[in-house]
């Protein structure tokens, strides 16, 4: 008997703003910059790159090397995608 082996997807059941908050903020604490571009890499994915990128007003080309790895994003950059997906960037204390 052949052992049948399912794709693993993320942000599978990631479903409300809450949970992509969670979601985001856990790949930011672990990853930093990289794994936050991980972390939306998967959300925009299940969003839909061609939506992200009119709701963010990005070129969707941009787009895919931002999210690939390919070019280091500006700070305007992120803060366009994390506002196409219903996120806003804040600061606060540290603990």
């Amino acid at each position: 008997m052949a052992l049948q082996l399912n794709e693993f997807q993320f942000a599978q059941n990631v479903e409300t703003q809450e949970d992509m908050a969670l979601y985001l903020s856990a790949f930011l604490e672990e990853g930093g910059i990289d794994g936050l571009l991980d972390g939306l890499r998967h959300l925009v994915r299940e969003k839909g790159m061609s939506e992200t990128a009119q709701l963010s007003g990005l070129n969707r080309q941009h787009l895919y090397r931002v999210l690939n790895g390919e070019t280091q994003p500006k700070f305007e950059t992120l803060d366009k995608l994390l506002h196409a997906l219903g996120f806003k960037i804040a600061v606060q204390v540290a603990s």
